[in-house]
């Protein structure tokens, strides 16, 4: 396979369903090899693919990730690609609603995750003088109303990390940028699907293109940041929004 992704050591978070899934099927079409992690099941079919390995672990624990940083380093070699994309949504609840044990839940999940995953894989990174992070953030990252108080709070810090990450380490050859999806249709968001689709309808009617993406569309824009051809581009939060955010 020609392809400037063909052999390169990728790991991906939230790797068994929504854009994570999107994501790792993309970069196996593209002849990486990836290890991805989840804490849930993947899917059977994908366990055939020769050039995958999985993990199944929290990432919002710190031994979790460095167990798998350490395992794909076995496998495949030291990380090439980070692809920070396990996430958590918190039901949109406001300050009040939002106790104590949910608003680290999603703190942990969402960018402790982050810190401790980049944490392990940028020495080698940095000893090879080159290296590609990219962090999952949100157009809560840039306003409200995409989730709740923590969710909101979680996306925000996202955006800074990205951003001064970028500035700290991009001297040394570290390409890090974060993308923003809007309404992308996952597991993760479902229930805005659950019964009559109300809240589905009413996010798209609210899209300026008027509908919901696909994780596979998410996948295909990570892919050209991860490629040569987006090297210029640091530190930057990339909206995959449909138009949401020039409301």
């Amino acid at each position: 396979m020609s392809s400037e992704f063909a052999g390169k050591v990728v790991l991906v978070t939230g790797g068994a369903s929504g854009i994570g899934l999107a994501q790792v099927r993309a970069f196996l079409a593209v002849g990486a090899k990836v290890f991805a992690v989840d804490k849930q099941a993947f899917p059977p079919a994908l366990l055939e693919e020769t050039q995958l390995v999985t993990f199944c672990g929290d990432v919002s624990q710190e031994a979790i990730c460095q167990k798998a940083v350490a395992e794909c380093e076995a496998c495949f070699g030291p990380v090439e690609i980070l692809l920070n994309t396990a996430g958590k949504l918190d039901a949109y609840a406001p300050l009040l609603e939002t106790g104590t044990a949910l608003w680290q839940e999603i703190l942990q999940t969402n960018v402790n995750s982050m810190f401790y995953l980049t944490k392990a894989v940028l020495p080698k990174m940095l000893a090879n003088k080159q290296g590609t992070i990219i962090n999952m953030a949100s157009v809560a990252s840039f306003v409200a109303g995409g989730g709740g108080i923590a969710y909101t709070t979680a996306k925000h810090a996202i955006a800074g990390f990205t951003k001064q990450l970028a500035l700290d380490y991009a001297s040394q050859g570290i390409h890090v940028l974060a993308l923003a999806p809007g309404a992308i249709q996952t597991p993760m968001n479902a229930a805005d699907f659950a019964g009559d689709g109300a809240m589905a309808k009413w996010v798209a009617e609210e899209t300026p293109v008027k509908r919901w993406a696909q994780p596979e569309e998410v996948a295909d824009v990570t892919l050209f940041m991860a490629s040569r051809k987006a090297r210029y581009l640091q530190g930057n939060v990339i909206p995959i929004d449909g138009g949401w955010l020039l409301k």
